[in-house]
């Protein structure tokens, strides 16, 4: 486990409900990753995220999807690609990431809580 944090330093990160919109390919990345183009809603906006995930999802099956990201952390340049949010998973056993969702749909853009 981390340092404790307050309350106050949970609200400050910003983590939404989005769908994944377009799913490609990104030969160009160091590591395996995808390019995903997500929809956070009206207020947000749609998104770019580089996302290391192709060791359990196909780009097939992830248009529609929808997942957690943070979308207050500023826009990261990974090679050709400018990441503007954070999607979020976990680890498996062997490091592979699985992506964090929600269990039911949500509006895109709702805010986690």
């Amino acid at each position: 486990m981390t340092e404790t944090i307050s309350y106050a330093d949970f609200e400050r990160v910003d983590i939404r409900a989005g769908t994944i919109i377009e799913a490609l390919p990104f030969p160009e990345a160091r590591k395996p990753a995808y390019k995903l183009t997500i929809d956070f809603g009206p207020e947000i906006g749609i998104k770019k995220s580089s996302a290391q995930i192709t060791v359990h999802y196909a780009l097939e099956d992830l248009v529609g999807r929808q997942v957690l990201a943070v979308v207050n952390f500023p826009p990261r340049q990974i090679g050709p690609v400018r990441s503007e949010v954070l999607t979020l998973g976990f680890e498996d056993e062997t490091g592979a990431i699985v992506l964090a969702g929600v269990e039911r749909p949500v509006p895109n853009g709702r805010k986690m809580c």
